[in-house]
């Protein structure tokens, strides 16, 4: 009892630092934020009049409403996509018997080795050739191809789990693969769906690479990506800088905060099935 005691005590403590560590850039960022324009704060110190107007400053100097409009076309363009891409795949590489579905299979899962920053320069140069260097599509295209190891390898986890026995009746009673799939499959993997659309939302999101190399206009980036621009031309201004950095990040934010028991779920189911 005293051991357990001890273990719990000491879970709980060490749960309380990394939180503090994880919260700590944060609560600085803000409070750099509510320093005046122009300044150079110095630790955590909270200022004697707090410039909330720092907010609706960086907001309108930093175009967010485009740059939401952007992020937003950005990420309609690939979940969708992607979810629909995957769960074909996944449906007939782990739940089909199709030849040659193992290699398919190891193939997605070398794409899971392969880093964004080793394909970036073939990657512009194929973009490039596309026409579509410095448009949306830049980014949308080559999003969905890099997700697709992952995605495919998440669902097919939950296809090759699911009894054979199912398909067996479904079959039994005239549904071909087509209506197998839509009408049997896809109802049941909806959990596995939205887990891996709000992973892939996040992911897309909080693009910054693809978005600072294939596209110039910091209008046709992603939030995440604009931020260099909006570093590039305010970095001196650290107080007017970080209200934009957190202005940035709010999305993200709340959409774990919406989605935090979702999103947890995502990661349990990731590392349970395999």
């Amino acid at each position: 009892m005293i051991t357990g005691h001890r273990e719990a005590w000491t879970g709980r403590v060490l749960l309380v630092l990394l939180m503090t560590v994880t919260l700590l850039p944060f609560v600085s960022l803000f409070v750099t934020a509510l320093h005046p324009s122009g300044t150079y704060p110095l630790g955590l110190s909270w200022p004697s009049d707090p410039q909330w107007g720092n907010f609706v400053q960086a907001f309108q100097v930093a175009r967010m409403a485009e740059l939401l409009k952007s992020s937003t076309l950005i990420v309609l363009g690939v979940v969708p996509l992607a979810l629909i891409i995957a769960t074909m795949a996944g449906f007939a590489i782990g739940h089909l018997r199709i030849p040659g579905k193992h290699v398919v299979f190891l193939a997605f899962v070398f794409g899971l080795t392969l880093p964004f920053e080793g394909i970036i320069t073939p990657l512009y140069y194929q973009v490039r050739d596309m026409g579509l260097l410095n448009t949306r599509w830049a980014i949308i295209l080559p999003l969905i191809g890099l997700f697709m190891p992952f995605s495919v390898y998440w669902m097919r986890a939950h296809f090759v789990n699911m009894p054979e026995e199912l398909s067996e009746s479904a079959r039994i009673d005239g549904a071909n693969v087509w209506q197998l799939f839509w009408r049997v499959h896809v109802p049941l993997a909806m959990p596995a769906i939205s887990s891996l659309a709000i992973l892939l939302f996040l992911w897309t999101w909080n693009q910054f690479l693809l978005a600072i190399v294939l596209v110039d206009d910091p209008l046709q980036r992603t939030m995440s990506g604009a931020l260099g621009a909006f570093q590039g031309q305010w970095g001196t201004d650290i107080p007017l800088l970080c209200a934009g950095s957190l202005l940035i990040l709010t999305p993200t934010l709340l959409i774990f905060l919406i989605f935090q028991r979702r999103f947890v779920a995502a990661l349990l189911q990731g590392s349970l099935k395999g």
